[in-house]
């Protein structure tokens, strides 16, 4: 993965009031830590944290005047109506260390005809190189079958890097897509167990008079 450059500035600031008057400047407030040091508070550039913050576990090279640092994004608060980001914390890496973190999973191509795919797990946690972190780890499931499973072990991980979960782990389940017909039934079956009845629409009485009219 890329570095991704980010000019920061040191932040002396702290509490609500002054995040708030920093993200009114189109900043955000962020710290970095990790390797004994002590937490470093900065502002970055709203704009560009957020677009780089778009790609997962984004591998952050944070420019701070005479100090340099590689990052990766722990935590991001965001605001839960508006989105914006609130506050960041990193965590600094180091070339050649290893990390823990949580990779997407993509799911490339179709199963059989009449195979439902349910994907169990999203991510999978991998211990990887700070500098070699994948965007995701493809799954292909072309040709697969009613029955079939993806477990963490079956996942090809890149060159460096290995599991962080226990290798049975269900990544993807394949069953069987049910019928439009099993799905109304289901329907039925759960409305009935509701207690919900549907009115049946009125049919006419044979031989029943038709109604006077109102003319005349």
């Amino acid at each position: 993965m890329a570095e991704i450059k980010l000019s920061a500035e040191q932040r002396t600031e702290f509490g609500k009031g002054a995040a708030r008057r920093i993200r009114r400047e189109n900043k955000v407030p962020a710290v970095l830590y990790g390797h004994g040091s002590d937490p470093i508070h900065v502002t970055l550039p709203g704009h560009d944290t957020m677009l780089a913050l778009k790609t997962a576990n984004a591998l952050l090279a944070i420019d701070l005047g005479s100090d340099n640092h590689l990052a990766i994004p722990k935590q991001v608060q965001r605001d839960p109506l508006k989105g914006f980001i609130e506050h960041v914390d990193l965590l600094i890496v180091k070339k050649g260390e290893k990390v823990t973190v949580d990779v997407a999973i993509t799911v490339v191509g179709e199963p059989e005809p009449g195979v439902l795919l349910v994907t169990e797990n999203t991510t999978v946690s991998l211990e990887v190189e700070a500098t070699h972190i994948p965007t995701d780890i493809e799954v292909p499931v072309a040709g697969l079958e009613v029955g079939a499973q993806v477990l963490a072990s079956d996942l090809a991980l890149p060159e460096g890097a290995s599991l962080a979960v226990e290798e049975d782990l269900l990544i993807l389940n394949l069953t069987h897509a049910p019928t439009a017909a099993e799905v109304d039934a289901e329907l039925e079956s759960a409305e009935a167990d509701a207690g919900i009845e549907h009115d049946q629409p009125e049919t006419p009485t044979e031989g029943a008079p038709e109604p006077e009219s109102s003319e005349g």
